[in-house]
């Protein structure tokens, strides 16, 4: 666990350096000035940072998920048993759907009912599935999950959300900084306004700003995010067959309906059904919703 930690506050402090680094690189220029705002600095400023890091993310996506997840690789020539077996499927699915080099697949020891994809691109992508979903799901289930997280990878949804999030981190940053600025800018008084806002109270306002922004702009990916699994269980459908994508979140179900208190059951990422505001802000539809427009769609 504290290695874990370590490791991600050292990558985090690299990608902070290396953006640090292309701003100089590029001259960009300080957006704060004895005028105000430098609009076209703060725009590339943010820019660099939303679009950086989130490019930066994706780039190390596949060797943070064996950090971080502990996911153990399975080497072809050495695999046997049901190693070997989770291999073959998941190339065959690979084949099916046409991706041009075999993902990785790898193993990590959880309880919880996961699978995911990830990778930068479809060369070089990994799929991992945990020890529970292993011994919970039978064989069909598994082929529909991995067929579900394959089409992830060939309809290229990794990259497409690094960029969706790069837009939103971009502007969010932006629109948070001005608003900051104004907010500071107001609450001075005239003999304060000159020297500009308190260099504290911006910071905080900015960070306020910055939380409120990405809610709203979390609206935005997390619907994409929707529609993607929608597509995934449509493509986890050609690839596996529809009757084992349906058994696939039925089993899925099956296994959140025996136990609600379940942190994630994360091979889908399902914590319930939320109400309100908060289902604005679910990344995935919920099981019966998914089951059911599986169900109606021709594949």
């Amino acid at each position: 666990m504290f290695k874990r930690i370590f490791l991600f506050i050292i990558v985090n402090i690299l990608v902070v350096l290396t953006l640090s680094i292309t701003l100089s690189l590029l001259g960009v220029r300080p957006y704060l000035n004895a005028y105000g705002i430098d609009y076209e600095a703060l725009l590339a400023f943010c820019a660099v940072f939303g679009f950086g890091g989130a490019l930066i993310s994706l780039a190390l996506s596949r060797v943070m998920a064996k950090w971080m997840m502990g996911v153990k690789v399975i080497d072809p020539s050495a695999a046997s048993g049901s190693a070997r077996d989770l291999v073959n499927v998941v190339y065959r699915l690979a084949q099916k759907a046409g991706l041009p080099t075999m993902p990785q697949v790898g193993i990590y020891e959880s309880p919880e009912v996961n699978a995911f994809a990830t990778g930068p691109t479809k060369s070089r992508a990994l799929v991992a599935v945990s020890s529970g979903l292993l011994s919970g799901m039978d064989a069909n289930a598994l082929e529909g999950v991995l067929g579900h997280e394959i089409s992830h990878i060939a309809n290229g949804d990794m990259v497409t959300m690094t960029l969706l999030q790069g837009v939103v981190n971009t502007f969010v940053m932006f629109f948070a900084r001005i608003a900051a600025w104004t907010l500071t800018q107001a609450m001075s008084g005239d003999r304060d306004r000159d020297r500009g806002p308190s260099p504290f109270f911006h910071y905080l306002a900015i960070h306020i700003f910055e939380i409120l922004f990405s809610l709203l702009g979390m609206v935005v990916v997390s619907y994409y995010s929707r529609r993607r699994e929608f597509r995934a269980d449509s493509g986890g459908a050609r690839l596996a067959g529809k009757e084992k994508m349906v058994h696939a979140l039925q089993s899925l179900k099956s296994h959140y309906d025996v136990d609600r208190s379940h942190p994630a059951l994360a091979a889908f990422k399902i914590n319930g059904t939320p109400k309100g505001f908060w289902a604005l802000l679910a990344t995935h539809p919920d099981l019966d919703t998914r089951i059911f427009v599986l169900r109606g769609a021709s594949v």
